[in-house]
This record gives structure tokens, sequence and C-alpha cells, in this order.
């Protein structure tokens, strides 16, 4: 089948391999996105598994929390010129406020609600304004909320008898910020499901086919990586960012025999500014385009 300039563009984009490559990983797979990122990967020409996609669009991700009640949102524009300006911030948190107040149910709603908004601003920056996405918590226990620069927003619920304690909210923020560096995909590893797992099962045998190891020796080692999956993609098994000695869940039950209560981690959310949008960039495109003709 013929692959599309669009396609080598978007592989590459997610996965940072070269172009030629994404192009013969396109065809070996019959133009499969998903399945050509497994082929890089298998070829190590990828780190899907470790990195957030390199796709990007300009824009802010903002973060407000008030009480028992967090929000994070994603607003996307054009160009970072109009991104970085005090108008533009000021737009987004004052969404994201609107959303604490308000609780609309959905992105459509808050779209609906903020169009008038929207278009003013639209009008005044002179670029394409998006209120792309949010996440928002209430809680009976504890949150923590953490921001990466506007790149990045996370929010983490516990659940606690002892949320008022300072080392609760500290715990929280520390967990926020962990979750922003380390980029879980699930809680914990009862939150793994079959497909995740088989889909990782076969790239790491395409992997070790392609390092020469004997086919007798193939289904040992997957099944010894798949034992260490949890480590690398849940929360509660990766070693804490700021003390690599401990797992998170280590780290949530010292603190809990220090404040005297309990604690465990009820939920995670992670917003990363752009994810899964392509960002115009012409002169790569023209370049793309020239290798699929």
């Amino acid at each position: 089948m013929a692959i599309t300039a669009s396609a080598v563009k978007e592989l590459r984009e997610k996965t940072g391999a070269g172009m030629m490559d994404c192009k013969k990983a396109l065809t070996e797979t019959n133009g499969d996105i998903e399945a050509a990122v497994d082929f890089l990967r298998t070829k190590g020409l990828a780190k899907a598994a470790k990195k957030a996609s390199r796709v990007a669009a300009e824009g802010t991700v903002v973060s407000v929390m008030d009480g028992n009640n967090a929000v994070v949102l994603e607003v996307n524009c054009e160009t970072d010129f109009v991104s970085k300006g005090d108008v533009f911030q000021g737009f987004a948190k004052s969404a994201a406020e609107y959303i604490l107040s308000n609780k609309p149910a959905n992105i459509e709603e808050l779209r609906t609600a903020k169009s008038e908004d929207v278009t003013e601003f639209t009008m005044k920056c002179g670029e394409k304004v998006d209120l792309r996405r949010f996440v928002a918590v209430n809680t009976d226990g504890a949150l923590g909320t953490y921001n990466h620069g506007g790149k990045i927003g996370v929010i983490v619920d516990l659940d606690t008898d002892k949320a008022d304690a300072p080392e609760v909210q500290e715990l929280a923020k520390d967990i926020a910020m962990h979750v922003a560096a380390a980029s879980p995909s699930f809680l914990s590893s009862d939150d793994i499901d079959e497909e995740f797992k088989k889909r990782e099962a076969e790239v790491y045998a395409a992997q070790l086919k392609e390092e020469g190891k004997p086919e007798n020796m193939i289904e040992k080692i997957v099944q010894g990586k798949l034992g260490k999956l949890a480590k690398e993609v849940c929360l509660l098994e990766q070693p804490f960012v700021k003390n690599p000695d401990l797992t998170i869940t280590k780290l949530v039950a010292e603190v809990a025999s220090k404040v005297g209560g309990s604690i465990s981690v009820k939920s995670f959310n992670k917003l990363v500014l752009g994810e899964g949008i392509e960002k115009k960039e012409d002169n790569l495109a023209d370049e793309v385009a020239k290798l699929t003709k």
C-alpha cells in the first residue's frame, strides 16, 4: 500500500525515529501506526514505552486547587509567542477557575459556556484558541497538584483520614511531582490489562530475536521481563524519584506510620501539553513529502 507523508510524519513525531526508518516501519506494517511504533521499538529505533509522544502543540497546561477540588486544563494556541504572553496565561487560568467553580460535566459543556470568551480572545490575538481538555477531581481525602512550567499538569488523590496533616499534604505534592517525572501508566500491577501485557511480550520477544537469543530461551526471558514490568509502568511499584531506595508504596506507608493514620493512593491524572496533536512544521512536511513520492 502507498505510505502517505502525513503517516510518516506522525510516526516520526511519535517515536523520534528517522524518516526512512519510519517509512520502512509503515511499509512493513501496512500503514498501521501503532504496529509501526512496536516495529521501531523492536529494532531499537524508538523508545515509545519510556517517553511521552514527541507530538507537540503550543499553549499551556494550568493547574488550580481549592480545598478538596482541583483542576488541570490544557488550552492550545498556534504560536509560542502567544502562549507565553500574560494575556493568554490569564485567559487559561480564568478558564480553569471557571471549571473549579461551575463544574462543567465535560469539555463540550465548557466550550459552550466559554464560547464568547474564546471568540473574543481569538480576535484579540489573531490565532485559533482551543479549550482542549481538562480533568477535575473532588475528594474526601487529600489532593496534590504539580505543574511543570505549563507543560505538564498532574493531580493526585489520596484516600486518608489525616488529610489536614502537613506531612500528608506534602506527600500528595511529592507523588504528583513523581508522576510528572516517571510517567506511570497504571496505579498498581492489578490494573495492567492483558492487552498491554500481550503487546509488551510481543515487543520483548521480537527484540530478543533481533539480539540473536536462542529460541528456547526467549519465552523464559520474556516472562522475566513481564515480571519486572510493574516497576516500570505502575505508580505504586516505581522507585520514588526523590529517593530511589523507596517505592511509592513504601513512601506512603512511612508517612502513614508517621502521622498515625491510613493513607492510600486513590488515583492520579496527568495532562501533557500537545500530546497527540500534530504541530505544523512546514519544512519537515516538505521533506517528508519528498521521501514518499
